[in-house]
């Protein structure tokens, strides 16, 4: 399969899988209580769902940029 037509599957797979979510979401009008260390949130669960999910996605676009950041240094090293 070609690297193009692979990362727009991918694509497509976590677009239709959030707009799943967030359908769902939408038609749930509950208010959840969020207690942190220093605040206190009332918000919807489909607001609390989209931040943690949107969070989630950027922590593992990071981490992925990380890796294939740190894969050339470890060529290096092995080869050393």
């Amino acid at each position: 399969m070609d690297v193009s037509l692979k990362l727009y599957f991918t694509i497509f797979v976590l677009v239709v899988l959030l707009l799943v979510a967030f359908a769902f979401g939408s038609q749930n009008d509950q208010l959840i209580t969020l207690n942190y260390f220093i605040a206190k949130a009332t918000m919807p669960v489909a607001m609390a769902v989209s931040i943690f999910a949107g969070l989630g996605f950027l922590f593992g676009l990071v981490f992925m940029f990380l890796i294939n950041l740190l894969k050339p240094l470890k060529r290096k090293q092995n080869k050393g």
